[in-house]
């Protein structure tokens, strides 16, 4: 039986968390150095159009809800649910109504 597409996404999130966590200590969360790593790479647009150096600092701060300075899958999960809202608002409100 073939995943379908949406089994195929979420393979693609553990995929993406495992593959930046555990580069240092414990490999069920993101560190701050792996955090970065993660955000510079898999969504460099984002960070290259920002002007603040500080804001995936702050990002990290945000989405670390137990402030153990770590981000666990969860955490990791209420960052890419939100952007995915993000996106979601942005077609749908660039996507004229028939």
């Amino acid at each position: 039986l073939q995943p379908t597409e949406t089994e195929r996404c979420i393979e693609s999130l553990l995929a993406v968390f495992q593959r930046y966590a555990g580069r240092e200590g414990d490999n069920c969360t993101l560190s701050k150095r792996e955090f970065l790593a993660f955000m510079n790479t898999e969504l460099a647009a984002f960070t290259k159009n920002q002007k603040d150096p500080g804001v995936v600092d702050r990002m990290m701060k945000k989405l670390d809800l137990n402030s153990d300075g770590q981000l666990d899958f969860q955490e990791f999960l209420n960052l890419i649910g939100g952007i995915a809202v993000a996106c979601h608002d942005t077609l749908v409100l660039k996507t004229p109504r028939p």
